[in-house]
């Protein structure tokens, strides 16, 4: 119990297990002693994003972004990183690209972007060479690789996208 700084970490937990709500209630308990962790602040406004959207969770954000400006210098990257992903793409294009090679979702979230926006081809450039590690990886290069080879008539896409797809429809999890 006095070890509350746990929290953050079990918080993350729940959350990357998609436990938004017990994300949340585990995260507050720290919160409640630590109540400018930029860390447990941004942690809430990504379980608001997921259980709510993205206008509640820039409103959470919000809070680490006033403390910036008066009381310490938080990661800015993350912020601009994650206002992007809140306000459903918002300045991407400005934001993202250099922050391709320092948050790993960056580059998955300006995929995510070209695709919303019909940029097949730059979402399959900035995505082909990444080896896909989680679900949400392997469904966004599978729904890439469709793209592309529809757009392309590509049966070796097309191939290569049902096969991501299966990867994930066959997963026990």
């Amino acid at each position: 119990r006095e070890y509350l700084a746990l929290n953050v970490y079990v918080a993350l937990c729940y959350y990357k297990l998609d436990y938004y709500d017990v994300s949340l209630e585990v995260l507050n308990v720290y919160l409640q002693a630590h109540a400018t962790s930029a860390i447990a602040i941004n942690l809430k406004a990504c379980n608001h994003f997921k259980l709510y959207n993205g206008k509640t969770a820039e409103t959470e954000l919000k809070v680490l972004v006033d403390l910036q400006s008066t009381a310490y210098n938080v990661e800015n990257d993350i912020v601009k990183h994650n206002l992007v992903v809140f306000r459903n793409g918002e300045n991407a294009l400005q934001v993202l690209p250099p922050l391709i090679d320092l948050i790993p979702e960056a580059r998955l979230n300006l995929v995510v972007y070209h695709l919303r926006n019909e940029n097949i081809s730059d979402a399959y450039e900035l995505i082909k060479d990444t080896e896909p590690a989680t679900p949400q990886e392997y469904i966004l290069k599978a729904v890439v690789n469709a793209c592309i080879g529809q757009q392309l008539d590509s049966r070796e896409h097309i191939k290569m996208a049902q096969q991501y797809f299966q990867l994930v429809g066959a997963s026990t999890s």
